[in-house]
């Protein structure tokens, strides 16, 4: 992997040549009962660890990557975008695998499978929980156990978010390029990825800080713990385990940041604390249900049925919740929609 494997575009993360990573903000659902998925109240701010070499702590910087501002208890998801050629996308949290619940490998599995496929995953907003559902992602200091990390591994020493990206092998990539050429009968060649953003990076495992990291102060170590249950698929892989390349094209690290930290890091306010939930239902804005007929759900991660949400060492915080109405949820993907029936008469 080269330096510029990893690119930073505003607040879009690129990994390789068509992978596009964003994280959204969002509602958190209680964590009794199963919910549509929640709206997007905007992206969190995304900064290279690299630009503050005399604020972020020393082991950020060998560890090097990006870091994004979180309140405790705020949840999160993952927006994939890009190319459309297809990618193996691995997301760890705490270096556990939000699929699988292995601890991180660096390399694919499908036994069980240990990563999500582009593009037709359209977003991941939680651990795996199998039965077309997933567990939010909710963010929680590390040293109570309360993480998926914590509570998967018995410990707590990585916290934030890992993303590893893998391309098609070679003969796998012509094969899909010819298929989309003739389905398409678009022109060959080009069109594969887009311009270049800022490259960031990456120190190589190991490798010291440049500057002035000892005199940084620590920062709170944040990870991602669980929420309320979202009706959610992560889709199984209809490709063999042989098409995909056996070397990442990207890999990196994204620290999770305090509000005060972040402050004093970066000398950025915070986006303000999320929305209240029961507020966003009443004005009558948006929840959504994805659907896609032609895709398989993985079954449920034996490995994170035991992970109990957050609520459970930090308390109720008895914010108001609203169930938002049946008209509320939009359907999205190949879902059946309703309508006025048509009535067939003699020709």
């Amino acid at each position: 992997m080269g330096t510029d494997s990893v690119r930073l575009d505003g607040n879009a993360l690129h990994l390789g040549e068509g992978v596009q990573i964003r994280f959204k903000r969002t509602l958190r659902l209680p964590e009794t009962g199963t919910h549509a998925l929640p709206p997007g109240l905007g992206e969190f701010p995304l900064r290279r660890v690299e630009d503050y070499p005399d604020t972020v702590p020393p082991e950020w910087l060998a560890k090097g990557g990006v870091m994004l501002p979180v309140y405790l208890r705020e949840a999160m998801w993952l927006s994939f975008g890009g190319s459309r050629e297809p990618a193996a996308l691995q997301v760890g949290v705490g270096k556990v695998c939000a699929v699988s619940g292995e601890r991180w490998t660096g390399r694919l599995a499908r036994t069980p499978q240990n990563y999500v496929v582009l593009p037709r995953q359209p977003w991941l907003d939680g651990i795996n929980s199998g039965d077309g559902t997933v567990r939010q992602f909710v963010a929680v200091p590390l040293g109570l156990g309360a993480t998926v990390e914590g509570q998967v591994t018995g410990e707590e020493t990585t916290g934030g978010v890992q993303l590893q990206a893998f391309p098609l092998g070679p003969e796998a990539r012509t094969e899909w390029r010819l298929a989309e050429q003739a389905r398409t009968r678009g022109p060959g060649g080009g069109g594969y990825g887009g311009a270049a953003p800022k490259p960031m990076a990456a120190p190589a495992p190991g490798a010291a800080p440049r500057r002035g990291g000892p005199g940084a102060p620590a920062a709170p170590a944040m990870g991602l713990g669980v929420g309320g249950t979202m009706r959610q698929e992560v889709y199984r892989d209809e490709r063999s385990l042989s098409a995909w390349a056996p070397e990442p094209a990207a890999r990196v690290f994204v620290h999770l940041v305090t509000p005060p930290a972040w402050r004093r890091i970066t000398g950025e306010g915070a986006p303000p604390s999320p929305v209240d939930r029961a507020a966003y239902t009443k004005a009558g804005l948006p929840w959504f249900d994805h659907y896609d007929e032609t895709a398989a759900d993985l079954a449920p991660a034996e490995a994170l049925d035991g992970v109990k949400p957050v609520g459970e060492w930090l308390g109720d915080d008895h914010a108001p919740w609203a169930e938002p109405g049946s008209g509320q949820v939009k359907p999205l993907g190949n879902a059946p929609r309703p309508g006025r029936p048509v009535q067939d008469g003699s020709w």
